[in-house]
């Protein structure tokens, strides 16, 4: 390994836009429970599911429809 790198002449992370972002977000535990369940069967880690629902959702535009009491 060297002792020192020239990062002069490196180009900017072309996918660098697409990289994830961490934030916190409150789950009820039924919740994690049940994509973590689903994330077994399929044999992913449930926030790489998680995400790839909610990218679904958002791909395709999805509105939720609550109704109240």
């Amino acid at each position: 390994m060297r002792e020192n790198y020239d990062f002069s002449q490196s180009a900017k992370n072309p996918y660098a836009k697409r990289m994830k972002k961490q934030v916190t977000i409150r789950l009820d535990e039924d919740t994690i429970a049940y994509f973590k369940n689903m994330a077994e069967e399929k044999g992913l880690p449930y926030q790489s599911l998680i995400n790839l629902y909610l990218r679904d959702c958002a791909a395709s535009n999805r509105q939720l429809k609550l109704k109240w009491g």
